[in-house]
């Protein structure tokens, strides 16, 4: 029976038996650095794959961080722009009851001069807020875009010097600004449809209401007068004409205080007593800018005079323009409001997807520190005893039998 002989050599398993205690030692060692970090993936080489999901999960995470500081930029500016319009409305609420104190039969000349200059300082800080800007300089009504102040109060009237419109709002981005066009220069005359003006040579003391459409299949569109005659019986008439065609509508209609003129589908009401050569033009409703309204509102007040038709008609017409004109306000106020209730949705579902990446990186690139610290355990036990046995190992030699 052949017999098998095997030769293990003292150097070869000193040589082994080092090598291992460096690869417990060195893995050890490795096990350590990483529950020091709280990381299972310190370098790609560590888990390629799982250092490539992190990072692009990181990467992601700074750009929803990005985007959320931006976010708040936005929602200061459109909080700004809201807060600027509610207090222009209480600024337009304050020139509407001194307009209506204004009409006060015991006032004189110099009591509505007083007022006046009230109204005017009212006007001043109306136009102040509306080029009102946020923390970085930029109009709040600057519309689709403007580094200028976006209202120039000319001698021609105020112009808005921004490109109107209102900028698009983005997946996770609000715009910053409002349309100031929109807010400030879109109100519309008389009652929306036509307006009635008195006219300017008027002496007698009537004066006309808002008007209102009866029929709006026959509203031409088309220019009137209406134009009042007193015969020596003191008996007051009316003719209406429509100025576009030159043609006659109504001629000698008997005229009643209070009483609604009506044709072409349109109606108003005109009280007091006229005379002879004074009219009222009917006019297609324009658009208009609450600065105009506002202007226009001061200038019938003080020229005026002492006539009360010219006082009455001028602050009838006045109240509604205003009325108009701060819900233009009122709607950009709420277009505001809708901004930032879009800002809040917007921000908690970006803080629903930071904790969503947070959790892809984390599941990347973290270490289960009770594995770990298990695995730590059994690392260092192992690695005890392998160093044990090394140890007697170590003192097992020929030469100590050879003696």
């Amino acid at each position: 029976m052949a017999t098998t002989f095997a030769r293990l050599g003292s150097y070869n398993a000193f040589d082994t038996a080092t090598r291992n205690l460096t690869t417990r030692q060195n893995t050890l060692s490795s096990l350590q650095e990483h529950i020091t970090a709280g990381k299972r993936v310190l370098r790609p080489s560590d888990d390629p794959t799982a250092a490539a999901q992190a990072e692009r999960a990181q990467t992601r995470i700074a750009r929803v961080d990005t985007d959320q500081r931006a976010l708040a930029m936005q929602k200061n500016s459109i909080t700004e722009a809201e807060s600027t319009l509610g207090e222009a409305n209480d600024a337009m609420q304050a020139f509407r009851e001194k307009l209506v104190a204004a009409g006060n039969g015991a006032y004189n000349a110099t009591d509505r001069n007083s007022i006046v200059q009230e109204l005017t300082s009212l006007r001043e800080q109306i136009f102040t807020y509306s080029n009102r800007t946020d923390s970085n300089g930029i109009p709040l009504f600057s519309g689709l875009g403007s580094a200028a102040p976006p209202f120039v109060d000319a001698t021609t009237g105020v112009q808005y010097a921004a490109i109107p419109g209102q900028r698009p709002n983005g997946e996770v981005s609000v715009t910053p600004t409002l349309d100031g066009e929109a807010a400030w220069m879109s109100v519309p005359t008389g009652n929306g449809v036509f307006a009635v003006d008195f006219g300017a040579a008027n002496t007698g003391t009537a004066w006309s209401d808002l008007g209102q459409v009866t029929n709006p299949s026959a509203v031409t569109g088309n220019n009137y007068s209406i134009q009042f005659s007193v015969n020596a019986a003191g008996v007051t008439t009316y003719d209406v004409t429509n100025t576009t065609t030159g043609t006659a509508v109504a001629t000698g209609q008997p005229y009643t205080s209070g009483q609604a003129i009506a044709f072409d589908g349109m109606s108003m009401v005109i009280k007091g007593a006229p005379k002879t050569g004074d009219s009222f033009a009917v006019t297609p409703s324009v658009k208009t800018d609450v600065f105009a309204v506002l202007d226009k509102a001061i200038a019938g007040l003080k020229n005026a005079g002492p006539n009360v038709g010219t006082l009455t008609h001028g602050i009838t017409q006045a109240l509604t323009q205003i009325d108009a004109g701060m819900t233009r306000l009122q709607a950009s106020r709420g277009l505001a409001g809708d901004l930032l209730n879009r800002v809040d949705r917007v921000d908690a579902s970006q803080q629903t997807r930071a904790v969503q990446l947070e959790g892809d990186r984390s599941r990347a690139e973290d270490l289960d520190m009770i594995k770990a610290l298990s695995d730590q355990a059994n690392q260092q036990t192992g690695y005890q005893a392998a160093l044990q046995s090394y140890a007697q190992i170590q003192k097992l030699s020929l030469f100590n039998y050879l003696s």
